[in-house]
């Protein structure tokens, strides 16, 4: 699909937070999101998965997902945060 990416400014703070092996590894993640999604074939890493109509995560870290949305001219990331966040964001429906 290899649509342009756009990233809520919430995700750079939270990314300028982090080690510098982390951050790392989030952008490397990034990268391969761009070039892997709508292939399902090639994102089995990156664990894409689909979370409400045009809502899905995908793995940043080992503790880290990003959140992102699906929009017809790119993809969207508007949050990166672990497991329980992720949760917390779909019990209290607070998704994209």
């Amino acid at each position: 699909m290899d649509k342009p990416i756009l990233i809520d400014v919430a995700v750079f703070e939270r990314l300028g937070a982090l080690s510098r092996s982390e951050r790392a590894e989030c952008l490397l993640a990034l990268h391969d999101l761009r070039e892997a999604f709508g292939r399902p074939h090639q994102h089995t890493g990156l664990s894409i998965r689909k979370l409400r109509a045009k809502t899905f995560e995908c793995r940043a870290t080992i503790k880290l997902r990003y959140l992102f949305e699906n929009r017809p001219e790119c993809l969207y990331i508007f949050a990166l945060a672990d497991h329980d966040e992720v949760q917390r964001m779909l019990r209290t429906g607070n998704l994209q």
